[in-house]
């Protein structure tokens, strides 16, 4: 099998995984209930990524590099981030608002020392190099000068290179620094949830999800790195609404017959209109 046709079907197992994901967070509202279902979707995935990466050689050195770069962290840090998500809640002191608070600030500390610790690839992450990928992104390949995991020759060298777990996990620290951030943010100072906004969505749910997906697209959100399901769990929340079973909407969005920016071409023109109203005021 060609590395694109395999890459595609990835492509689909992740999109299904999203969909099962969201789904989960629809049915259910306790972390440690959501963390422990999605872990095990996380991992049937995880497994049939592997299943059709194990025996495989790629067709070259670049695709092998996309998969262990970009494709397969974005499997392991969900599983990172999930398994930390029911670790932390699994213990979160049942007292006061000042309790929780200092639980969740520490949370944040070992975050920042992560990051310290690694912040000679983390700097590379973040720039986008790609001058050492050849070593750190192919399997049976290493750099000595780059600081290794004491676990790495216990990993699966089939599916594993020296670096692709990192890479997961600086994805997985950022979701769970972002979650940390909510979850003092929703605690007022009285431990009390803190009201929603009073902006409520009055326009389709439809369009809003056009508009999401525009902007998640334009890499609008922390630069990209973030799951199109946590941005519309965020909107949703933010404007008390909810997107329902959004990745059929999606679907129905690319192939309806009036073309897929029916919502965005409406806001241009409005808006232009606007502008053209008002030229001279």
């Amino acid at each position: 099998m060609v590395t694109r046709t395999i890459f595609r079907k990835i492509a689909q197992v992740h999109d299904d995984l999203e969909l099962k994901i969201n789904d989960v967070y629809h049915d259910d509202e306790d972390l440690i209930k959501v963390a422990e279902k999605s872990l095990l979707l996380v991992d049937a995935a995880i497994r049939k990524v592997k299943d059709m990466i194990v025996s495989h050689q790629f067709d070259t050195v670049a695709e092998e590099i996309l998969f262990f770069k970009k494709i397969k962290p974005q499997f392991i840090s969900k599983f990172i981030y999930y398994s930390s998500i029911l670790e932390l809640e699994s213990h979160k002191p049942n007292a006061g608002n000042k309790a929780v608070k200092k639980y969740y600030e520490a949370e944040q500390e070992k975050l920042k020392n992560f990051y310290s610790e690694q912040s000679e690839f983390y700097s590379y992450y973040r720039r986008e190099a790609t001058y050492l990928d050849h070593k750190i992104f192919v399997r049976n390949s290493y750099d000595l000068k780059m600081k290794l995991s004491f676990g790495f020759y216990n990993f699966d060298s089939s599916f594993t290179t020296s670096h692709d777990h990192m890479i997961a996990r600086f994805v997985a620290s950022q979701q769970m620094d972002k979650f940390l951030r909510k979850q003092l943010d929703d605690l007022d100072e009285n431990g009390n949830v803190k009201k929603l906004s009073p902006l409520v969505w009055s326009a389709s749910k439809v369009g809003l999800i056009e508009l999401v997906y525009a902007l998640h697209q334009m890499r609008c959100f922390n630069g990209g790195n973030i799951e199109l399901s946590e941005v519309v769990r965020f909107v949703e929340k933010s404007l008390d609404t909810d997107l329902g079973n959004f990745h059929k909407t999606l679907f129905e969005i690319r192939n309806r017959k009036q073309g897929p920016t029916k919502f965005l071409n409406l806001v241009s023109e409005n808006l232009n209109q606007y502008f053209i109203n008002t030229e001279g005021e």
